[in-house]
């Protein structure tokens, strides 16, 4: 199951990203047509794409590398990759057990 979620969630958080930076780039080049001052609009377009790095980053470095490990670190990864999962639990495509 394990490797099915991290799979779904590389996708998932790939996908985050290339909005991210697909909406930030649209948003930044003509902020007055969705009528934001454009410092917001580029304020709000590096958190989006900072956010959907951190996932991507978070499941890579730290939750990736300790499933499978023995003992503790191995239960909090699972645990982990759960909670980064679950926003995402009625998409279409989530893996269930």
């Amino acid at each position: 199951m394990t490797d099915r979620l991290v799979t779904f969630l590389r996708a998932r958080f790939a996908e985050e990203l290339e909005k991210a930076r697909f909406a930030s780039g649209t948003v930044t080049q003509d902020p007055e047509r969705f009528g934001v001052a454009p410092e917001d609009a580029a304020r709000h377009a590096r958190f989006s794409v900072a956010t959907a790095e951190v996932h991507l980053a978070l499941l890579e470095d730290t939750v990736i590398p300790h499933l499978g490990a023995e003992g503790p670190a191995s239960q909090t990864a699972e645990y982990q990759l759960r909670l980064l999962a679950a926003p995402y639990v009625e998409h279409k495509d989530y893996p269930h057990d």
